[in-house]
């Protein structure tokens, strides 16, 4: 890749997740079908710690199954204790040069999430992983998840919850003591067209920025917001220009990395609940 930067990598278990029609689950690992070419391919916590030191990582996974909303107690809890036990065979197979989060699972089931926090504890990472969320449940229910296990988890070890990235979650997240987080949502929002402001979501591809020669975000200092306006990139996404969907990403990337870097300050300075309160006195969904 010719990536001298850090590269954090998932185990895999959310694709187990996301291909549920494509697999099959057993305690040895997951069997699933491309959705490529139709081909047949296994992956298990051996593997996926091959894979992920193939790669070069330096932050990896623990292989986890990531159960859907919609399962019931007893699936989420016999998944919690398979989750457990490829934890450990995830930690004896890891590199000791790579840093192995464990993933805590257990849904929006409270007495399951402090078992997993205690197991994953018992069996020791570097640090925690919050998987499970953002996966069908309310903003609420997450929210709430997130406040039961923050006290749960160790103060000094760092913790990263998993697939969610809206301005409001990372807001929200961060006020739950949550450090790191990833999504695919400012990439996939910017390839149809839409981009975070400080107001809000615009989507830009709509007939009323036709015209409209002001930057995305008046209050953004980005290289797109300083060069390019509205309009032009509009024109871009509808004659399906590539230019236009870089754009709009790299927008939507610097978008979120300058609130983080702002939410960083603010806490340095003790004023994150002010900061917050502002946020959300500007931002709209």
């Amino acid at each position: 890749m010719h990536w001298d930067k850090p590269i954090l990598t998932d185990s895999g278990g959310f694709q187990i997740f996301s291909l549920s029609d494509l697999n099959e689950i057993t305690d040895d690992g997951v069997y699933f079908q491309s959705h490529i070419d139709g081909s047949r391919h296994f992956i298990s916590p051996e593997k996926s710690m091959e894979i992920q030191k193939d790669l070069g990582s330096d932050i990896i996974m623990a292989f986890d199954e990531c159960p859907p909303y919609t399962k019931d107690y007893d699936y989420v809890k016999k998944s919690l204790a398979k989750t457990i036990r490829w934890a450990r065979r995830s930690k004896e197979a890891a590199d000791e040069s790579q840093t192995l989060f464990g993933i805590i699972q257990g849904g929006v089931f409270k007495d399951l999430r402090q078992q997993s926090i205690k197991k994953m504890r018992e069996i020791e990472f570097p640090g925690y992983a919050i998987g499970g969320l953002s996966v069908g449940e309310k903003n609420q229910e997450m929210y709430d998840i997130l406040e039961f296990i923050s006290p749960l988890l160790p103060e000094n070890k760092p913790r990263y919850l998993m697939g969610v990235g809206t301005p409001q979650d990372l807001i929200e997240g961060v006020m739950r003591g949550v450090d790191m987080f990833d999504c695919v949502m400012p990439t996939r929002i910017a390839r149809h067209g839409s981009v975070f402001t400080s107001q809000g979501r615009l989507t830009i591809r709509n007939a009323e920025f036709k015209e409209d020669f002001s930057p995305l975000d008046p209050e953004c200092d980005c290289y797109v917001c300083k060069n390019y306006h509205r309009g032009y990139i509009r024109h871009l996404l509808k004659r399906k220009e590539i230019l236009g969907v870089r754009l709009t990403t790299y927008h939507n990337l610097y978008f979120l990395l300058n609130m983080m870097a702002e939410i960083r300050e603010a806490i340095k300075e003790g004023s994150y609940l002010t900061y917050r309160e502002n946020f959300y006195r500007q931002y709209s969904s």
